[in-house]
């Protein structure tokens, strides 16, 4: 009966330490496909932000083309505004130095008018002088 119950006993204690070993490869089984499931998770949740921030940024750069674009417009606008303005400045300018010139060019006549009178005089005198002496 003794061995029976040595045989017993050695047999109990086979299949206790199995059981017992058995239970942390369970364990650590576990752990390994939760960590594995948490690290794939995560890079699900990274992926998922990196798509985020993709589409902030698309949006922010379409937003800031549009923004360009109008303020691009609106210089135009001034840019023309301003030339007008400055083309109708100029063409007062233009006629205004029109009649100076106009009036340059009446005087520069009337000048040398009286240049070739006085040259007349001139000789009309010489000549008037010679004769008198």
């Amino acid at each position: 009966m003794e061995s029976e119950d040595a045989e017993f006993n050695s047999s109990k204690d086979r299949s206790s330490n199995m059981s017992m070993c058995e239970v942390p490869e369970q364990s650590s089984s576990l752990g390994i496909e939760d960590i594995s499931r948490r690290a794939q998770e995560t890079v699900e949740d990274i992926n998922h932000s990196r798509t985020n921030d993709q589409k902030v940024m698309d949006d922010f750069q379409e937003k800031l083309a549009e923004k360009v674009t109008e303020t691009c417009r609106q210089m135009k606008e001034h840019m023309y505004t301003v030339y007008e303005e400055n083309s109708d400045e100029m063409q007062v300018k233009l006629q205004e130095l029109s009649k100076v010139l106009e009036s340059c060019s009446k005087l520069n006549r009337e000048l040398l008018e009286a240049a070739q009178a006085l040259a007349f005089l001139r000789e009309g005198l010489a000549m008037s002088q010679r004769s008198e002496s």
